[in-house]
């Protein structure tokens, strides 16, 4: 049996309660058809992002409408120019996350990433990794997937840098693609030529995976 809305009502409160980064006095929860309404007032973007999550959590939950105000305590605003600052060293400290191509925009404390990057974890990490930050009241991740390289694209970048490597012999060296897979087979002059052929072949974007069948 489904459960009605005062029992929803109910348990989200009890939720917020049981998340121990929010304060659940300051949440008004009203439900309607299954549909959540957060509304109040939270002192961060992560108690306002925890909230919401806590009541995506409740069996009998349909969506949640979240429309409750980031109202900073006077000694954690800052100024947008320093939460730019704040986040662009963020993301450059993070190791996963390729930061040069990323563009960050800041107004009245909500910050907007836009950009690409090559995976979706990236994506998510990135807005996870400032969700903390302090004097942000929003984040909006418009970053983007990066295109998949085609298997051809792949297989002409590794033969054009063989090439460019100064391989003595780049035409002798097979290159098959398939996927994300790169196997390579072949004849190279020394073992430094076949690391070299092998370090091309992984310097590729878009390759998981390299199969070194390349004889010396």
């Amino acid at each position: 049996m489904p459960k009605s809305d005062s029992q929803i009502q109910k348990d989200v409160l009890a939720e917020l309660e049981y998340e121990p980064s929010v304060r659940a006095s300051n949440i008004g929860v009203e439900v309607n058809d299954g549909i959540v309404t957060l509304a109040g007032h939270v002192d961060s973007y992560a108690e306002k992002w925890h909230a919401e999550k806590a009541a995506q959590r409740v069996k009998g939950v349909k969506g949640v409408a979240v429309e409750m105000d980031v109202k900073l305590p006077g000694n954690n605003k800052r100024t947008d120019a320093d939460i730019a600052r704040a986040v662009k060293n963020t993301l450059e400290w993070n190791v996963y996350i390729p930061n040069d191509p990323l563009k960050v925009m800041v107004e009245d404390g909500w910050v907007t990433l836009t950009g690409e990057v090559p995976w979706e974890y990236q994506r998510r990490l990135a807005a996870s990794s400032i969700r903390y930050l302090t004097g942000v009241t929003g984040v909006s991740n418009q970053l983007v997937l990066k295109p998949k390289p085609t298997a051809a694209a792949v297989k002409a970048d590794i033969e054009a840098s063989l090439k460019r490597r100064a391989i003595q012999d780049a035409n002798a060296i097979k290159v098959e693609v398939h996927d994300h897979d790169v196997i390579l087979s072949g004849k190279a002059h020394s073992i430094a030529e076949k690391d070299l052929i092998h370090h091309s072949a992984w310097s590729s974007p878009g390759v998981w995976k390299v199969i070194d069948d390349v004889r010396v």
